[in-house]
């Protein structure tokens, strides 16, 4: 990634074209000779996951959550849900089972909303 070389013409915010030596960020990696392009095994699946529980198992609920890999941040929160997660999975399919195994399954848990980021 050049950011000195934004907005410059020819300058390409890819490694390899344009003259850009630099490496690109991270999730912005290239497959040996692939002139830069974004592989689908660096692309993550990003979702947030909005928890209601059952009265008093709010603080439980978001113990277990954090010690969850996928999980990369929880909030506790005023309104109808109680806990809100950000999620990082391969793929939409594996938050989908992440769901279903690991956070329907925990004592606490009435209801989940899952919002996909695009």
């Amino acid at each position: 990634y050049c950011p000195g070389q934004r907005g410059n013409a020819g300058a390409s915010p890819v490694r390899g074209i344009g003259g850009c030596s630099a490496p690109p960020p991270p999730g912005l990696g290239h497959a040996a000779g692939g002139g830069g392009r974004i592989t689908k095994e660096s692309m993550a699946a990003k979702c947030y996951i909005l928890i209601e529980t059952a009265v008093g198992n709010t603080r439980n609920v978001a113990t277990a959550v954090k010690a969850l890999a996928e999980v990369k941040s929880v909030d506790l929160v005023t309104g109808p849900y109680d806990i809100i997660l950000v999620v990082e999975a391969q793929d939409l399919h594996s938050i989908g089972e992440f769901v279903i195994a690991k956070v329907h399954t925990l004592p606490g848990v009435n209801r989940t909303v899952t919002c996909m980021t695009v």
